[in-house]
């Protein structure tokens, strides 16, 4: 089988980090192909939601595996705290390996986030249940979704998944939060709902640059940190 995993969502200020996995028969990249996978973002929305239900199809009728592992922004900014981004993505990737179903013959092809791939697979396979398993490999590539099937049909279900937990969002919060990326004109009016003086919505990354510029800009005292009591000096300004 082959196995690809990506993410989708790790530069937005809005929103979850979502991982992506994909597991198939090895010889199922031509399919993926002939109906059109490729990475994520060359893809319309339209296009996304389409091949994401197909492969759902395919996975009921033919065996085929795909899931996701879903970081809220409180994650996010703990692992910030700590090791930062990268180990983050290294937990997510992790998580959606030992969901595979299989554990013989398995190729796994990741996206890598860290600069040195070797290390990147390193640290994932490190906390694998029973890895290696038996006649399995792991390789982590730069780009990989732009050079493998599996991994593009990995970010198709990360970008998808990515994007129904915003549009939850901005159902349940009764306003357009827009894509949650900081260049996003939506997402930058959304701010002046999301980071007030007296709170800090829990699906804005609180530990992001883009809320502690806005914070400096826009309201006053030191900005709240996630799981932290707020200072004296927070607590001064609680009026909007």
């Amino acid at each position: 089988m082959l196995v690809g995993l990506d993410e989708a969502g790790r530069g937005p200020v809005l929103g979850p980090l979502v991982i992506g996995v994909c597991c198939i028969p090895d010889d199922a990249q031509q399919v993926l192909l002939d109906q059109g996978v490729k990475d994520s973002k060359d893809l319309s929305a339209t296009k996304r939601r389409h091949l994401e239900a197909w492969f759902h199809e395919r996975c009921d009728e033919d065996g085929w595996f795909g899931a996701t592992v879903v970081m809220d922004p409180e994650r996010i900014d703990l692992a910030l705290q700590d090791q930062g981004l990268n180990w983050l993505e290294v937990e997510g990737f992790r998580e959606a390996l030992n969901r595979v179903p299989y554990r013989l013959d398995v190729s796994v092809i990741a996206d890598a986030c860290d600069v040195n791939t070797e290390r990147f697979t390193d640290r994932i396979t490190s906390g694998i249940e029973a890895w290696p398993w038996n006649g399995s490999s792991m390789v982590s590539e730069h780009k990989a979704d732009e050079h493998h099937p599996v991994v593009a049909m990995a970010s198709i279900l990360a970008k998808e998944e990515r994007d129904r937990c915003i549009r939850a969002f901005s159902t349940k919060i009764g306003f357009n939060v827009g894509s949650g990326y900081p260049s996003d004109p939506t997402t930058q009016q959304a701010l002046h709902r999301l980071v007030l003086q007296s709170s800090i919505d829990e699906n804005v990354r609180w530990g992001w640059a883009t809320v502690k510029n806005f914070w400096s800009t826009h309201r006053t005292g030191d900005v709240p940190v996630r799981g932290q009591v707020r200072t004296n000096q927070q607590r001064l300004f609680q009026s909007e």
